[in-house]
């Protein structure tokens, strides 16, 4: 459900009064006024000259670098790191005002509430007791200290993370039971499970390393623990999907992945396998590192990663080049829109094994990461002996269909020299077998092509309508004066973006209300692309002068003529289908009228 149509508006109304944007935006970035305005490098992307702009007067920040644009709310929630709830109520908490019960908080909803807060507490105690163990002086605690000795970890890096150790099956149950927790709340949370021989309950995790996993809102949500001893399977197990945990929805040390963001831009998150790995890059100064739990990449973990940065370097183990580089989860991080780079790991080691014997080693790596389409043939070559003459043309066959997948020319030229370097054989001949592969498919690609085609030519003419469309929002938006007698309602609109935008002005117009561009925040969804895109237009001078009075005019044009040739066009297929001769006669005058208009626009 939507959670701005859930929450009471009078009450947002008065949230956003109360938390003034300037001020909010300003305790987490340095702004400097300048005109009507106040500017700032932009905390969501890496830029050195301020482009990151905030209006006090409409209160609303847009970012002329990379786009982004928002109210008070928004901005919390993204630099937050949270939802629009969890917003709200920071905010809340800020002016001192209590959060009404929402619209959708029903009976039930309540009940999961009051669930969420029991097993919370439960995880919490837990964690707790975990680390309690770890320093309690018992001799079976002796084995899990020189275990983390011997991977390195400092005891302040322990405590960072909470490390702990499960002693035994039924310490924790008896000291959860202490606690005064129902059964079914125990069960719940994940940290205990049911006996199938005797129904009673034992530790989750029993006689494990206990590594507690922690949401960006800093509660502890479950536990990955690992056996010490060598085990044919289940070296790692992670807590079983609760109300708090899913680790396809979790990414491991995003809490202080979120306190490194309020500290400083993050350019780059460095995707690791395992918590050991995370841990250990952590401590060596990588700080910017997050783990999957060995699970594959999902698309939710992608979506929390975007809040972050937008550029993930995968650094998983060198094994990785032969068995996963293709996988779908590498596609899955660039659909979500994120710049992927692959860390190429020397075979047999972990990430962690390398900044152990060398910090500068492992920055190499990371210096050496490279595009999927590039690591993809690294992986390949790492599965040939190239000095046998079978093996090489495997490889030389498999990777001219990677290069083959490239988006560009210029890039598969690029690539097809690599594979020239790397086997001996010609450019000319590689890249004749290259086109080979490509004519193999023409025959089934040629029946899409040709539609895309002309779908390109209706899409630029449709492109030159949304950016005629934009320009005159602007103008109405922000109030300039060329713009004053036209009334948006009447325009020829097509996208329901633009129609919900002229629908306000029109609005804010009929009732002699000041037109704050903030107030679409409320209206349209958090990342509306064609808003911002309205909203870039603001800057400089696009808006003033004559360039933009008579751009403006020529726009009014634009949608105008294209509104005629649409009417001409349907007009002339009514016509081709009527029967009557009185239709025809009315369908002509129309038509007549029609062709008029469009030439007196043509002089014009």
């Amino acid at each position: 459900m939507n959670e701005k149509k859930g929450i009471d508006q009078e009450f947002l109304h008065a949230l956003k009064q109360k938390n003034d944007i300037v001020e909010v935006i300003g305790s987490y970035v340095k702004l400097d006024r300048k005109g009507g305005n106040h500017w700032a490098c932009c905390p969501f992307h890496h830029e050195k000259t301020p482009s990151f702009s905030v209006s006090e007067a409409d209160q609303f920040y847009h970012c002329f670098g990379c786009g982004v644009s928002g109210d008070v709310v928004k901005f919390v929630r993204e630099i937050e790191s949270t939802d629009f709830m969890g917003a709200v109520r920071i905010l809340a908490a800020k002016a001192k005002m209590p959060v009404p019960e929402s619209n959708y908080d029903t009976e039930e909803a309540a009940k999961r509430r009051k669930k969420r807060e029991a097993i919370v507490k439960i995880v919490l105690d837990s964690a707790r007791f975990y680390l309690s163990n770890l320093y309690s002086g018992d001799k079976r605690a002796d084995a899990y200290l020189q275990y983390i000795s011997g991977r390195g970890l400092a005891p302040t890096t322990v405590k960072k993370f909470g490390l702990g150790a499960s002693l035994d099956y039924n310490s924790l149950p008896e000291y959860l039971a202490g606690k005064g927790y129902f059964k079914e709340d125990l069960i719940d949370s994940g940290v205990l499970s049911v006996s199938e021989k005797n129904g009673r309950l034992y530790d989750s995790q029993g006689e494990r390393l206990v590594f507690p996993i922690i949401n960006a809102f800093d509660e502890v949500v479950g536990f990955s623990g690992r056996k010490l001893e060598k085990v044919k399977f289940g070296k790692y197990k992670n807590t079983s999907t609760t109300l708090l945990f899913d680790k396809s929805k979790t990414l491991y040390n995003v809490n202080l992945l979120k306190k490194l963001k309020r500290e400083q831009p993050i350019n780059e998150v460095i995707f690791v396998e395992g918590q050991m790995d995370a841990i250990t890059l952590y401590q060596a100064g990588f700080k910017n590192v997050v783990a999957t739990m060995g699970t594959a990449l999902t698309k939710d973990q992608a979506r929390l990663a975007k809040r972050y940065t937008d550029k993930i370097l995968i650094s998983y183990d060198g094994d990785f080049a032969g068995q996963k580089a293709d996988s779908r989860g590498l596609e899955i991080l660039k659909e979500a829109g994120l710049e992927v780079r692959v860390v190429p790991i020397p075979d047999g080691k972990d990430p962690d094994e390398v900044v152990r014997e060398s910090p500068e080693a492992y920055q190499k790596c990371l210096d050496e990461a490279m595009p999927v389409i590039d690591y993809r043939l690294h992986a390949l070559e790492r599965k040939f002996d190239l000095s046998r003459t079978e093996d090489k043309r495997k490889f030389v066959s498999e990777a001219l269909k990677v290069v083959n997948e490239a988006e560009s020319e210029s890039v598969k030229e690029e690539l097809l020299k690599r594979l020239r370097d790397k086997t001996g054989i010609t450019f000319h001949a590689l890249e004749r077998d290259l086109q080979n592969l490509t004519k193999e498919n023409t025959k089934t690609t040629m029946e899409i092509v040709l539609p895309q085609e002309r779908f390109a030519e209706t899409a630029a003419g449709t492109d030159k309508q949304r950016k005629a469309v934009r320009f005159i929002l602007a103008a109405k938006l922000f109030a300039a004066p060329y713009a004053k007698d036209v009334n948006v309602s009447e325009l020829p609109l097509t996208d329901e973006i633009h129609r919900i935008i002229a629908r306000y002005i029109s609005v804010q117009e009929e009732s002699g209300t000041r037109i704050r561009p903030s107030e679409l925040f409320e209206v349209l969804d958090e990342d509306c692309v064609e808003l911002n895109e309205i909203l870039d237009l603001n800057y400089g001078d696009k808006l003033t002068g004559e360039v933009a009075e008579r751009f403006f005019i020529d726009s009014l044009k634009t949608l105008q003529s294209e509104a005629i040739e649409k009417e001409i066009a349907s007009l002339n297929k009514a016509y081709a289908e009527a029967t009557e001769e009185e239709e025809k006669k009315r369908i002509a005058k129309r038509l007549g009228e029609c062709i008029q208009k469009k030439n007196a626009l043509k002089k014009s």
